[in-house]
């Protein structure tokens, strides 16, 4: 479908198109000065929808990254944001606070599961998890344990981008070009259980030892070195491995029993991606720190934070600072957005939307278990993996040549060709994921299920 409302003149797409190729470099995307391809532009949102410089129009199915809850063009959010930037556009909370920083910190913490009262702002994901890891060292410290600094995290899992939330992350390729990297960062194994070695015909009993797994890293380890376990609620890379039954409870014994604190990182999961505001809240654990960001704003202003549990803080309220500060963090603006978006959440029973509709979005997807290439659809709530398979009967994955012509050289862009955005994802076994917004339904779950045949279907001709 066309909008010539939304179409790009010829010289304006050239011209944008040459200052793009000269001088933005675009976030985890191949760079290459030979490469005569087009870059996808997408200049306008509407709902679900979104809108290219050609004025065709595509389906949201990634939410932009994970990110866009409500879609686009929610006239709340964007109200909230003049009026707040009229009003105070700047001020950090270095010292002083300003209104919609307490008052979106008070809405955060009447959410968080447990005594997790205290709120730490970032402006983005990855610098939740960085603030993380810098209040385990010195909460430590200050109550006499200062050997703990290792953190342990698991296979394949992304935990950001900044060189301590890198070091956690268990996916060596893009591990490797910064090392040497903060030390003391250990892998257990992930909750993949299509792919289990071990109990694979037991859901409960692998997920036992996967949180087993953790308990014979930490004695390994010794205990007293071990500070923290960073965890996903449904683990994004490799394709959203949801926690097996029980999983959460081990893991939170483990923890109490070493002293260890567990971190939820729930930069995705978080804000209704799992049909609640809190993945913890989806799996019935309460963590010691949640980080957060991506859904908090729907996109709308850039924003994260860290939520960290009464015992936590205790020691820091003697007097001591906390030694770290970003001069975004807890903007006005974005603080602002925060609030209007919660505010949408419970006026459109958002987290309601989610769990009324995902066992039918589960069911929809699962229809592709027909297709000779699917070996298996996973996920929970508005967050799901379609892995992709060589043989269906031996589970026999793809070779790194095939992945590379299967995913970039033609899965990416036939999805995108075919009107819906989504994510062909390589990080462990070759997967398509989907997130998207949280306003979907029945109709949208359609086109998704309807486009992906389509395009699965005759993907064994590009192998």
């Amino acid at each position: 479908m066309t909008d010539q409302h939304d179409t790009m003149g010829l010289a304006e797409n050239v011209a944008l198109q040459d200052a793009a190729k000269r001088h933005l470099w675009m976030h985890f995307t191949r760079q290459s000065d030979a490469n005569p391809a087009e870059i996808p532009m997408i200049v306008r949102g509407e709902g679900v929808w979104v809108w290219d410089q050609h004025g065709k129009r595509y389906l949201d199915g990634l939410s932009g990254l994970f990110t866009s809850q409500l879609g686009h063009g929610r006239t709340e959010l964007v109200q909230a944001a003049a009026e707040q930037a009229q009003k105070l556009a700047y001020f950090p909370v270095w010292s002083y606070a300003h209104p919609t920083a307490v008052q979106l910190a008070e809405k955060i913490a009447e959410r968080t599961p447990g005594d997790l009262n205290r709120i730490f702002f970032t402006t983005g994901g990855s610098e939740a998890v960085e603030s993380a890891i810098k209040v385990a060292r010195q909460y430590f410290k200050l109550i006499g344990e200062p050997d703990r600094y290792k953190t342990i995290s698991r296979s394949i899992a992304y935990h950001g981008s900044t060189m301590g939330a890198l070091a956690v992350t268990g996916y060596n390729d893009i591990r490797i070009p910064f090392e040497p990297l903060m030390p003391g960062s250990v892998r257990v194994p992930n909750t993949n259980f299509y792919r289990a070695q071990y109990f694979a015909d037991d859901e409960v009993a692998f997920g036992q030892w996967a949180a087993d797994a953790i308990e014979q890293a930490i004695l390994i380890e010794d205990p007293s070195t071990v500070a923290a376990v960073f965890l996903e609620p449904v683990q994004n890379a490799g394709g959203c491995f949801p926690p097996p039954p029980g999983y959460f409870q081990r893991v939170r014994e483990i923890c109490d029993r070493y002293g260890v604190l567990l971190v939820s990182d729930e930069v995705i999961c978080a804000w209704g991606r799992l049909g609640h505001f809190f993945g913890a809240e989806r799996f019935d654990y309460v963590p010691d720190m949640i980080t957060m960001a991506k859904g908090l704003t729907s996109g709308y202003s850039p924003l994260g934070a860290l939520a960290v549990s009464d015992k936590l803080i205790e020691p820091f309220l003697a007097g001591t600072t906390f030694l770290h500060g970003l001069t975004f963090a807890g903007h006005p603006v974005s603080a602002a957005v925060a609030l209007a978006n919660i505010d949408v959440f419970e006026k459109d029973h958002i987290l309601e939307n989610v769990r009324d509709n995902e066992a039918e979005f589960k069911a929809q997807l699962d229809t592709l278990l027909e297709l000779p290439i699917v070996g298996d659809v996973r996920g929970a709530g508005y967050f799901y993996g379609i892995e992709l398979v060589k043989d269906k009967d031996t589970k026999e994955t793809f070779n790194d040549d095939e992945a590379e012509r299967l995913l970039r050289g033609y899965l990416s862009g036939a999805l995108y060709e075919s009107g819906l955005i989504c994510r062909a994802d390589d990080r462990g076994d070759p997967v398509v994921q989907l997130s998207p917004p949280l306003t979907c339904g029945p109709e949208e779950f359609a086109y998704i299920t309807e486009r992906l045949r389509i395009v699965l279907t005759e993907a064994w001709k590009y192998l």
